[in-house]
């Protein structure tokens, strides 16, 4: 794919939200955690392959709205799916789904060197 400059990026703001708003509000907010954790992985992946970047930059776009959005909720004092509702346990959150975002950029790499090659 040719790089098109801003367009990776705004695609990842937008996946992100995504991500997010299906983790927030999809079935009033009780939906399961692995739906989250293969978003993530399908995200960062798809986006690995498809845009050609050598960037981490692209993954932690779409990871940075997952914690961003419980932290504003906890902020703000309005209530969340995530128990218990700390400052730790969105830490553990962001750090968990970082884990994540980064293992779904490295095998979306993989995929893309290994289709390079063939």
């Amino acid at each position: 794919m040719k790089d098109n400059g801003k367009l990776k990026y705004v695609a990842a703001v937008i996946i992100g939200l995504i991500i997010s708003a299906i983790d927030n509000y999809a079935f009033g907010g009780e939906i399961t955690p692995m739906v989250v954790i293969l978003l993530l992985l399908l995200a960062t992946s798809g986006m690995s392959v498809i845009v050609n970047t050598k960037t981490y930059l692209i993954s932690i776009i779409i990871w940075f709205f997952l914690p961003a959005v419980h932290l504003i909720k906890h902020l703000c004092g309005l209530p969340d799916s995530i128990q218990p509702n700390t400052y730790r346990s969105i830490l553990y959150l962001a750090l968990f789904t970082f884990v994540i975002s980064q293992i779904g950029f490295l095998i979306g790499r993989g995929i893309r060197k290994t289709l390079k090659n063939n």
